[in-house]
């Protein structure tokens, strides 16, 4: 896990937040299309000192009206809110565990035989079961119809991260695939930065495997991936757009996600240009 990932939260999410979203006037030239940080101190009632040691993480001791404070600037919707307060928990934790040892990571908890019945119940939808490193751990026989032609479930311990960058045939299947991408990127940051070893591991590899595609769009990612919304698809050389929705499951570190023809879906012809 990365020593300082509260303050490379604060600093990527001020770097993507535009000065107009804030009420400020962006004018003149700027090194970041973001949030300078005198600006985003002063939304949040701070001193630039004081943020500049939050985030290179000199300081990780902030109180809470202070996070509280800075979410507000930062626009921060209530999910990425407590997301921030996890985070400043687990810079804490993460200095205590430098002067002991280290614990073994809890075992991964297996897909409840209830929530293998409710796939079943969800039949024909395409449903699927992932872990914090969005590996998938079980499926509905509609979501295997659904991407029988992408080879997404060809490797025998399928990961949405993994196959949207290193397989070609994910930049056919995904349209808007930069999109998918940093969603499914945000959703491993997210796991990664509150201590999970093993989604850790895998960032390590991909940055090592991928190269600077995938360790570049990690450092900038800046926020929480969103529970429902859409995705275009291109299955059979067709386009169709699905909705979607992303239940997280409590004490399990799985979520729930289920795809449904989206409200405004069409399906038409892929003419490829020649």
């Amino acid at each position: 896990m990365p020593e300082n990932v509260l303050g490379a939260f604060l600093r990527a999410r001020r770097e993507a937040t535009a000065p107009t979203t804030a009420g400020i006037s962006p004018g003149g030239r700027r090194r970041t299309p973001g949030l300078r940080r005198a600006e985003l101190a002063d939304l949040a009632g701070i001193s630039v000192e004081y943020l500049t040691r939050l985030e290179r993480g000199r300081d990780r001791h902030p109180s809470v009206p202070v996070l509280r404070a800075l979410a507000d600037a930062l626009r921060l919707s209530p999910e990425e809110h407590a997301h921030l307060h996890r985070l400043a928990k687990s810079s804490d934790m993460a200095c205590a565990r430098t002067s002991s040892p280290a614990t073994p990571p809890p075992p991964v908890a297996p897909v409840r035989p209830t929530l293998l019945a409710l796939l079943d119940q969800l039949e024909p939808a395409p449903a699927l079961v992932l872990d914090a490193r969005t590996t998938v751990l079980a499926h509905t026989a509609g979501f295997r119809e659904l991407v029988a032609s992408t080879g997404l479930l060809d490797d025998p311990r399928p990961n949405l991260v993994r196959y949207l960058f290193t397989d070609p045939r994910a930049r056919l299947t995904y349209p808007d695939w930069p999109v998918v991408a940093d969603a499914r990127v945000a959703a491993l940051r997210a796991s990664a930065d509150l201590g999970d070893q093993d989604t850790a591991a895998l960032v390590g590899d991909l940055a090592a495997t991928v190269g600077a595609e995938f360790a570049e769009r990690y450092a900038a990612s800046a926020g929480l991936p969103s529970a429902t919304g859409t995705e275009r698809w291109r299955i059979g050389g067709h386009e169709i757009t699905m909705a979607y929705e992303r239940l997280s499951l409590p004490g399990t570190g799985q979520s729930l996600l289920v795809y449904l023809p989206g409200p405004a879906a069409v399906e038409r012809e892929d003419h490829p240009a020649a």
